[in-house]
């Protein structure tokens, strides 16, 4: 399940009301996406360590923002190439800080 809302992430990107529904299955699988990356980058997946269960602590605001800023950026960069198509570097700064490391 993801951490964000499409409703969230429109807000991101400032989408008006007159859009609609325009592009929600888009936003949707980039939203999954983003997640996906950022679990990747952290070495479990988010709701394992955070969320409502007893005992677990609440979702960190600021990984919520990395996988909602990164989904934005995945939307408003479709289709570019080279350092456009980046994800922006201060999202693997957020993720470093939480990353289950292990050795």
């Amino acid at each position: 399940m993801a951490i964000v809302t499409l409703a969230q992430v429109k807000e991101e990107l400032a989408f008006t009301a007159d859009l609609g529904a325009t592009d929600d299955a888009m936003l949707t699988a980039k939203i999954d996406a983003a997640q996906d990356h950022v679990e990747r980058l952290l070495g479990y997946k988010i709701e394992t360590q955070y969320g409502t269960a007893p005992g677990q602590e609440p979702i960190p605001a600021s990984l919520r923002q990395a996988v909602m800023s990164l989904a934005a950026h995945w939307y408003e960069q479709r289709g570019a190439v080279g350092r456009e198509a980046e994800a922006p570097y201060w999202i693997e700064d957020i993720v470093s800080t939480y990353r289950g490391w292990t050795f």
